[in-house]
C-alpha cells in the first residue's frame, strides 16, 4: 500500500479536480470506475438505507470474487492482510483464552487465524452480508476449523443487543468504518462499552484525512482522527491513535477505544 503523505491526507477524493487528475494519471481505471459509479447509483436508488445499500454492494462484489469483495485483489494480498491483523493483535496481548468479537468479519481474512489461535468458542464474527458469511463458512471448512466452534452471525446494526454484557476481551473492526457514515460509527460507539469485558479494548481502522471529511460513492468514507476520538469521548470512552499501526503497509489508520 502507498505510504500516507501530507498530500494524500489532505486530498478530497470526492472533488471534481481530484477525479480529473486521477483519471489523467490512471487512464486504465476510468472505465472500471464508470462501471462502479453506474452500479452504485442503481443500488443507491433502490436502497435508501445505508446498510441495505452496502449489503447490496457486497452481494454484487461477492458474486464476482469474495476475496475482492473484502478488499483483497489476490490470494497473496488476502493472506498478507489477514496475517497483519493477526500479528498486531498478538503483539498487543491477545491470548488463546480471550473472547473476540470481529465486526465485519467478512470471509475470515483475519478470522480463520484468530479462530485457529483462540480456544474453542472464543471467536464471534458478525457481518451485514449473508453472501460474505456464506464465503466465510467455506473458508472455515477449507481450513478444517469446525471443531473450534466459531460463531458467525448476520446483523443489520451495531447495537450488539443480542450479545452478553461484559463478554469480549477484544472487539475488532477492520475496514468497517471506512465504509460507514458517521451515524453507524456513533451507534457502535454508543453500545460497545456494554459488551467489553473489564480491561478489554476495541480497535477499529478508518480512512484518515486531514482535510475536509468526505466520501466517494457512499462506499468509502474519510474522517479526521479528532472527529472519531471526540465521538468516542462523548460516549464516555477513552480513544487513542495507534501510532505503531501506521508503520504497517495497509493504508488505513487505527484507533483503540477503552472504557474511560
Amino acid at each position: 500500500m502507498p505510504k500516507k503523505t501530507a498530500a494524500s491526507l489532505r486530498a478530497d477524493r470526492s472533488s471534481l479536480a481530484h477525479k480529473v487528475g486521477y483519471a489523467l494519471s490512471n487512464p486504465a481505471r476510468v472505465v472500471p470506475y464508470a462501471r462502479r459509479w453506474a452500479r452504485d447509483l442503481r443500488l443507491r436508488l433502490a436502497h435508501r438505507d445505508h446498510v441495505d445499500y452496502y449489503r447490496a454492494v457486497m452481494a454484487s462484489d461477492a458474486a464476482r470474487d469474495p476475496r475482492a469483495a473484502v478488499g483483497s485483489r489476490s490470494e497473496e494480498r488476502w493472506l498478507a492482510l489477514g496475517q497483519m491483523q493477526f500479528d498486531y493483535l498478538l503483539q498487543h496481548g491477545l491470548r488463546p483464552e480471550h473472547r473476540l468479537l470481529d465486526i465485519g468479519c467478512g470471509n475470515l481474512r483475519a478470522g480463520w487465524r484468530l479462530i485457529d489461535y483462540l480456544d474453542p468458542g472464543g471467536y464471534y464474527g458478525i457481518d451485514i452480508s449473508p453472501d460474505i458469511l456464506i464465503a466465510a463458512k467455506s473458508v472455515l471448512v477449507e481450513r478444517g476449523l469446525q471443531d473450534k466452534l466459531p460463531h458467525l452471525a448476520l446483523t443489520r446494526d451495531l447495537t450488539f443487543s443480542f450479545l452478553p454484557e461484559g463478554h469480549f476481551d477484544v472487539v475488532h473492526a477492520h475496514s468497517v468504518f471506512s465504509h460507514s457514515p458517521l451515524e453507524v460509527i456513533d451507534e457502535c460507539l454508543a453500545h460497545v462499552e456494554r459488551i467489553l469485558a473489564p480491561g478489554g479494548f476495541f480497535d477499529f481502522t478508518y480512512d484518515r484525512t486531514e482535510g475536509a471529511e468526505h466520501h466517494v460513492l457512499r462506499e468509502d468514507f474519510y474522517y479526521r482522527t479528532r472527529t472519531l476520538v471526540g465521538l468516542a469521548r462523548r460516549h464516555g470512552l477513552a480513544a487513542r491513535f495507534m501510532e505503531d499501526w501506521e508503520e504497517l503497509p495497509h493504508g488505513q489508520s487505527k484507533i483503540r477505544v477503552t472504557a474511560d
